[in-house]
């Protein structure tokens, strides 16, 4: 496991993955639009023809404000709450979330979010929706889990990282990612979510444009969802494929998102793959007199945002593309993470800007504008 603070990072410029360790847009199915309580990403993107591979020199300046290295022997509860329904996403996952042992245990330095193929019976509305109430149940066929970090570690702006193992084949959907704390901008998806990663069907017969017969799902994405309160959401982002056909199932890679005033960038390993900027995202939202509105400035991005780490099963994105549906051989699988840090850039925290690290050949996605009110 990396353990080192940035100060003691060993300089690495290369082409490729190497021992030292560290766009292009689809419009999304009908079937992936989600219930303005759901806060599940949903977004399949596309790949670049040649992925950026040059790993970037991150700054010294980056200073580490929140951490956990999963060295104890249970989940640290000051960090995390572990999140019980089974309400399925919004977009009919086949998971519910547990906070039992058996889906969410610490084993040698290691979180382990294991999915089971098993039936079971919780609350059904998710767990901060003004209805839910644990004696309106659901039963689904699979157990997982969902950690998050809401009120116990809220920023804005930043270095996140997360160094995880994914889980591999038909119906897996693993994600890290953020939500606000507030929703200073309304429901679902007008105060913001970032992707920090999130992958579905690793190793499973690869569906990606141009894909060999015998190709395998490799693909990681990040993506930024914002816009109105759903339906009238929008998400843009960027997937990614590891340099020399690595896939991200066979072993620990860090994924990362650098977040300043008016602009957001996703790494994996220190290859810096995609940027988008203010000038690609927007808020409008009913202000306190139900007059539509637009955010300012870098809305929704500018408030407080959570970590979360979770294991979904099926859902409207996994179970519909590479073989569809969900392969219950496979079951249990794991989402395995070392660690999570974070990071305040000490040359400007109240913007997060004067640390970045950028690479020439990153995609720069597009995004989209906001509609006239």
């Amino acid at each position: 496991m990396r353990r080192f603070s940035k100060g003691m990072m060993i300089i690495c410029i290369t082409i490729g993955l190497t021992a030292c360790g560290g766009s292009s847009e689809s419009a999304a199915p009908a079937e992936l639009t989600t219930p303005d309580n759901s806060i599940i990403p949903d977004t399949i993107t596309d790949t670049n023809t040649e992925d950026p591979a040059q790993m970037v020199l991150i700054s010294d300046q980056w200073q580490l404000v929140w951490q956990d290295e999963f060295e104890n022997e249970i989940i640290d509860l000051t960090k995390w709450s572990l999140e019980v329904n089974c309400f399925g996403g919004g977009n009919n996952e086949q998971q519910c979330y547990t906070d039992r042992a058996e889906n969410a245990f610490i084993e040698q330095g290691i979180l382990k979010v294991v999915a089971l193929k098993e039936n079971f019976t919780g609350p059904a509305a998710q767990d901060d929706d003004a209805n839910y109430n644990p004696s309106n149940t659901r039963t689904l066929p699979y157990t997982s889990a969902r950690l998050r970090s809401k009120s116990k570690g809220d920023w804005t702006f930043g270095r996140f990282e997360i160094r995880a193992k994914l889980p591999q084949g038909q119906g897996t959907w693993p994600a890290i990612w953020m939500l606000p704390t507030d929703w200073a901008y309304g429901g679902w998806a007008g105060s913001g979510e970032i992707d920090i990663m999130e992958a579905v069907n690793l190793k499973a017969k690869s569906d990606e444009s141009g894909a060999s017969a015998d190709q395998e799902e490799s693909r990681v994405h990040g993506t930024l969802h914002y816009g109105r309160a759903w339906p009238e959401n929008v998400y843009s982002g960027q997937a990614f494929n590891l340099p020399g056909g690595i896939n991200p199932a066979d072993d620990f890679h860090e994924y990362a998102v650098e977040w300043q005033a008016g602009e957001i960038r996703w790494y994996v390993d220190d290859i810096h793959f995609a940027t988008q900027r203010d000038t690609g995202w927007y808020s409008q939202y009913m202000n306190n007199d139900g007059v539509l509105v637009n955010g300012e400035d870098g809305a929704p991005f500018d408030q407080k945002f959570h970590l979360l780490l979770n294991f979904a099963v099926g859902g409207a994105w996994a179970a519909n593309v590479n073989g569809k549906g969900i392969d219950e051989s496979i079951f249990p699988q794991s989402l395995e993470i070392d660690y999570v840090r974070v990071y305040e850039c000490s040359v400007s925290p109240s913007t997060g800007a004067g640390c970045e690290a950028i690479a020439d050949d990153a995609a720069l996605v597009e995004g989209h504008q906001a509609p006239a009110l």
